[in-house]
């Protein structure tokens, strides 16, 4: 079965206090929003203390259009997923010419042609390299996009894919925007770029993570519970507060029935490599599923130090447990996402 070779990821240069960022909230909203002072507590209830920025803290206050933040987007998007790929090609020890396909996921900046195609030519890849833009999957995209590059890496066993995820969360903020969904998205969300190398059977495996199998599930008529609304004034972020009642209500049973079609329970699962939604998102995992201990301890330091950086979290959670080492056995990667989706990836680990 495929493997993942690899996994990098970016610290951005303004990582920014979270008491910081509620300061500036506060000051940004208050005139033409009456419930700021009043919901000003989400920031501390998110446990988040630190936030990943792409921009220092003073950009977001100062006038901008959708087209000056698209194009800060495509720019930032393209130097920092070069940097990701080099980091993790030096990790797998192999060179760029190695990399058959790329997927490149995204769901907060918009480029034609795709910025997949804009990686190749700058970093002078392959010419024929494979390219699959993923687009508008949100937080499930990084789940989403680790399937999908195993099934290509085990439909050609000669297979090098690059995974790059890229979410400039804070590009999309609109100042004009005095929606309460909008006030409590600044309290969480933040950028992230992440790269992984997976490669196919017929290469030498000498990774702890091997690809197992894979999940994907849309829950009808969910459609408004995530996702954006989109203006002329840019990407007007849209989410519901029952996306924790959505975890209580199906997800035990769906790890239930994706775990039984290999034999295992969720007893069998010793790395909880879940995307991080947020405080009251991780609550509802660990009331849902009832496992004893801290499981989602990983999970959560990604989250306190980071922010939510929609599908790219989950690639850091994944790089933590690369670097700090997994229990043996199985691994579960888990994110949900707009339609409202969850998306799942089991991995052997060693």
């Amino acid at each position: 079965m495929p493997f993942i070779a690899a996994v990098s990821k970016i610290d951005l240069p303004y990582k920014t206090d979270q008491n910081d960022v509620k300061q500036q909230a506060l000051d940004m909203f208050s005139k033409n929003f009456p419930e700021a002072n009043r919901l000003i507590f989400a920031f501390d209830n998110t446990e988040i203390k630190y936030r990943n920025f792409c921009k220092p803290l003073s950009f977001y206050s100062k006038p901008n259009t959708f087209q000056e933040r698209n194009n800060e987007y495509i720019q930032i998007a393209l130097d920092y997923s070069v940097q990701a790929t080099e980091d993790c090609l030096a990790k797998a020890g192999i060179s760029k010419e190695d990399i058959t396909d790329i997927l490149f996921v995204s769901t907060t900046g918009l480029a034609t042609p795709s910025l997949d195609g804009m990686i190749i030519n700058k970093m002078r890849l392959n010419p024929h390299v494979n390219r699959s833009p993923l687009w508008g999957l949100g937080c499930g995209g990084g789940v989403s996009g680790m399937a999908k590059a195993n099934t290509v890496a085990k439909a050609n066993p000669d297979a090098v894919v690059l995974l790059v995820a890229v979410e400039l969360c804070s590009l999309t903020l609109i100042k004009s925007d005095y929606s309460k969904s909008n006030f409590i998205g600044s309290s969480l969300f933040s950028d992230g770029i992440a790269a992984c190398i997976i490669k196919g059977d017929n290469h030498r495996n000498n990774s702890c993570a091997t690809y197992v199998a894979s999940s994907s599930k849309l829950y009808y008529d969910s459609l408004e519970v995530m996702g954006w609304d989109f203006q002329d004034t840019g990407f007007k972020v849209l989410f519901s507060k029952d996306i924790p009642a959505f975890i209580h209500e199906h997800i035990k049973g769906d790890i239930d029935e994706f775990l039984s079609k290999h034999h295992l329970k969720i007893e069998d699962i010793n790395n909880f490599i879940f995307h991080p939604g947020g405080k009251k998102v991780l609550d509802a995992y660990q009331d849902t599923l009832g496992i004893e201990g801290d499981f989602l301890k990983t999970t959560r330091e990604v989250m306190n130090n980071y922010g939510n950086m929609s599908s790219a979290t989950v690639l850091y959670v994944l790089e933590k447990f690369m670097q700090e080492g997994f229990e043996e056995g199985y691994g579960l990667m888990l994110s949900m996402g707009p339609g409202f989706s969850s998306e799942m990836v089991l991995l052997k680990v060693s």
